[in-house]
């Protein structure tokens, strides 16, 4: 009995670990070979809402950065290899 709820709880440990691992990794941005140029991080960022979209340069992580302007405010945002487009700062 004490090897079967010994067992049990390791198992339920290494999944809850694997769990918070996996989504630690899909949180954008995500690193990965970006193939997006410029322009279209650009126009990525601009079809979700980011306009005056500056600065853009690719990091060694392959994720785009530059600043822009959401609802009235300076953001700073990052567009990863998926397209996925977001604010990493408010100002």
């Amino acid at each position: 009995m004490k090897i079967a709820f010994a067992t049990m709880a390791a198992l339920i440990f290494t999944a809850s670990l694997a769990l918070a691992q996996s989504k630690d990794r899909d949180t954008p941005p995500l690193k990965g070979a970006n193939s997006f140029t410029e322009g279209e991080a650009k126009s990525r960022a601009e079809s979700h809402g980011f306009s005056e979209i500056k600065d853009l340069k690719k990091d060694d992580d392959g994720i785009w950065r530059g600043h822009a302007t959401q609802q009235g405010k300076s953001v700073e945002i990052a567009i990863d290899y998926k397209g996925n487009v977001v604010p990493t700062t408010q100002q």
